[in-house]
């Protein structure tokens, strides 16, 4: 039996769709974003406007960075609670959707503790306060998943925590928030999306709902990421905008897999661009699960939707955006890789590798780790 949970109460989609914000119902609005981009490109200032214009009461929490850790959570959400609000906007990246799901949550619940949701005791649902969300890059579909992924610093590694309380009640899509990103963000956050799609059309939890929502983001990806690239037009940043929310249907009814257990170990090690080592690591990792037959098969079925073999496209779109084709490369040190080792191989085997369509073991994961680290294939 399957039971699925795709998204909130309502996804608005297209641009300019900002403008929604005046007819959600409340009167006690909590902003929380990021440091500066936002307020530079006149985003935020748009977003108290409308606020402004519809007399609600708002506060601003500002700062959000990559990577938010345990005590970035705990310290928004002592503002938050100061200020008691019935709906909470995220406005900006995967990071600042994330922490504002665990700080509403929290603020939701005023006993509940972070340890208490990793640990699996989170409620189900909210009652009192709205979560609305709005991405402005295009990769982590944290507007419509049950995952809010934060760093926990003593024991470095990013942890998804999970419950459906974490799903917002309502997700805005406009692709003009998009326009501003940077060409380095759009190709992490592209590249992270994509990787969404492929780790959950692979996986052995897909099912007919998933498989082809994961497929058709892959598809729609691989079809907008290069124009979204070398354009940067409002038509291909909204496609990738709404592909990457679709990969986001996907994988979190069907998961993912050991590019993200990787993922989440090297970046809450070394901090490094989660998106940058997603794309980094895919080629790897998707020629190391062909030894299952069935993710073999299914990466064959895609090759011939798209033309041309999967991974090597993989491959073309990374040197086609200047990604590294290594860890070393990207500029984790050999002697800092080297003397956390075996904890970045003991970390790499949890979280979404559990998941893997091949089982992973150490003798195995650090065949792989080799070959990503250093760029040449060593399994």
């Amino acid at each position: 039996m399957s039971s699925l949970k795709f998204c909130g109460d309502e996804i608005i989609t297209g641009p300019g769709t900002l403008d929604a914000i005046k007819k959600i119902d409340g009167q006690r609005f909590f902003l929380v974003t990021g440091k500066s981009a936002l307020f530079r490109n006149g985003t935020i200032k748009r977003a108290e406007g409308l606020l402004k214009e519809s007399a609600k009461a708002y506060d601003i929490l500002s700062g959000i960075g990559a990577n938010p850790s345990v005590s970035d959570v705990e310290a928004g959400l002592i503002k938050m609670k100061d200020f008691d609000p019935d709906v909470v906007i995220a406005i900006g990246g995967g990071s600042v959707m994330d922490a504002a799901k665990v700080m509403t949550l929290m603020c939701e619940y005023p006993g509940l503790t972070i340890e208490a949701i990793k640990n699996g005791q989170a409620p189900e649902k909210r009652e009192r306060i709205k979560l609305v969300a709005i991405p402005t890059t295009s990769g982590t579909a944290s507007e419509v998943t049950r995952a809010a992924v934060i760093t926990f610093p003593e024991e470095n590694i990013k942890i998804g925590l999970k419950t459906k309380a974490f799903i917002p009640d309502l997700a805005i899509l406009d692709g003009e928030l998009a326009l501003s990103m940077p060409n380095s963000v759009m190709v992490e956050s592209g590249m992270d999306a994509l990787t969404h799609g492929l780790e959950a059309y692979i996986n052995k939890n897909a099912d007919d709902f998933t498989k082809i929502m994961a497929r058709g983001a892959v598809e729609g990806l691989l079809g907008h990421l290069r124009p979204s690239f070398e354009n940067g037009d409002i038509e291909s940043r909204q496609h990738v905008h709404n592909f990457s929310c679709l990969a986001g249907f996907a994988f979190q009814n069907a998961g993912l897999g050991m590019d993200h257990g990787i993922a989440h170990a090297f970046g809450g090690r070394f901090g490094t661009s989660h998106g940058l080592l997603n794309a980094i690591a895919l080629p790897f990792v998707l020629e190391y699960n062909q030894r299952d037959r069935q993710a073999a098969e299914d990466l064959e079925k895609l090759s011939r939707l798209i033309g041309k073999n999967i991974i090597d496209e993989i491959k073309a779109l990374n040197q086609s955006f200047g990604i590294p084709d290594s860890f070393q490369a990207a500029g984790i040190p050999e002697e800092h890789f080297k003397a956390h080792y075996e904890e970045l191989l003991k970390n790499s085997l949890l979280g979404s590798t559990q998941r893997n369509p091949v089982k992973m073991d150490a003798e195995q994961m650090d065949k792989v780790l080799t070959s990503i680290y250093y760029g040449e294939k060593k399994f």
